[in-house]
């Protein structure tokens, strides 16, 4: 074999659990070796050869140590009750602490000065530090992996959310500046249909308007209404949360939604949801304590029918500079985002309130 491929395949075995585990297996088992000439010639019945086998015995146990950490603990605790064997009771003790945390290692430490010192009447000098120590360790690890493991989940959650939002802008974007081009499309085919009334070409006219408006279409769905992703582009349904949300942080908001909205199409609820979410964050931002008013209606009757949104905040009683509406990028894309679908956006005081009103077309 290679020397590149055999080294790639040693580090990954050696990266492995079940190497850690029968590492530390052949290391309890050596230090244990330690004892063997002790326990050979100490009144207990065992030779060296016997000696060493039952030392191998519990060693072995190790090679379990983080399915069933109880196994190599048990052990532990007959060696230490009839050969005052320590050596295989700190790996134990560290390896519940580490597998199991503090509601198996304090316990199990417990029953191990239980045993060692009430038992055995070994000293408390050895026996105490040595539980101690083994226990702490262990639990001291087992909080570390927590942690990596918490921050590791933080970090993903992180990625996710960001990859979630880019997507999202990106989406919308897409559809804003597609979506008006195919409308534009529709309607000057329209038009030109009618100009064409008493000609041939009248039927492409019409065909290319009907497919302006099933690829309009198609993009609403694709886009605003992506399956698997409601919240990608809320609608009126998210409005609710959206104002209890900024009472939460100060700003109470009174609602009022027609129901015959929530009939509106994806995209028209999905341009109310962000009109109302930026002069909500605006109004917290230049008048916060203030109330707020949200109307969403459908308005028209027997006539043309529009999608009406009114927002009205009472302003504070000194006006601060800037006024409620940002005057970076929140208003202006509001008016790009109504005018592409037809609509309009006014913004202005009325004494002391402060009204935004988006119409749009149905």
């Amino acid at each position: 074999m290679p020397l590149a491929p055999a080294a790639s395949v040693f580090r990954r075995a050696a990266a492995s659990p079940r190497a850690h585990d029968a590492v530390t297996a052949a290391s309890g088992f050596a230090l244990m070796l330690l004892d063997v000439p002790g326990l050979a010639a100490a009144d207990n019945s065992l030779t060296g050869l016997t000696a060493t086998l039952v030392l191998g015995a519990g060693a072995a146990t190790l090679l379990v140590r983080r399915r069933a950490p109880w196994v190599p603990y048990a052990v532990a605790l007959v060696l230490v009750a009839w050969l005052h064997e320590l050596t295989l009771i700190q790996f134990a003790l560290y390896s519940l602490g580490r597998f199991r945390g503090r509601r198996a290692g304090i316990p199990a430490a417990a029953g191990y000065l239980a045993v060692a010192y009430g038992l055995t009447g070994m000293p408390a000098a050895l026996v105490v530090p040595i539980g101690v120590l083994a226990t702490a360790v262990g639990v001291a690890a087992y909080r570390q992996d927590l942690v990596r493991e918490l921050q590791g989940r933080r970090a993903e959650a992180a990625a996710l959310h960001a990859v979630h939002e880019e997507r999202t802008s990106v989406a919308r974007d897409v559809h804003d500046l597609v979506g008006r081009e195919l409308t534009v499309l529709a309607v000057r085919a329209e038009v030109l249909a009618g100009r064409a009334r008493d000609t041939p070409h009248r039927p492409d006219f019409e065909e290319l308007a009907d497919t302006a408006r099933r690829a309009h279409h198609m993009l609403n769905e694709t886009i605003v209404r992506r399956a698997g992703d409601p919240g990608a582009t809320p609608g009126l349904d998210a409005l609710p949360a959206l104002a209890d949300q900024s009472g939460r942080m100060g700003t109470p908001v009174e609602l009022t939604v027609d129901p015959e909205a929530a009939r509106v199409s994806p995209l028209r609820q999905a341009a109310v949801h962000r009109v109302v979410r930026e002069c909500l964050t605006n109004a917290a931002k230049h008048a916060p304590g203030r109330p707020v008013t949200v109307t969403v209606s459908v308005t028209g009757g027997a006539g043309p029918r529009t999608l009406r949104t009114e927002v009205r905040n009472a302003l504070p009683d000194t006006p601060p500079e800037p006024g409620p509406l940002s005057t970076g990028t929140g208003l202006p894309s509001m008016r790009e985002r109504v005018a592409a679908m037809g609509g309009t956006l006014t913004a202005r005081r009325r004494g002391g309130v402060y009204e935004v009103v988006a119409v749009l077309p149905l």
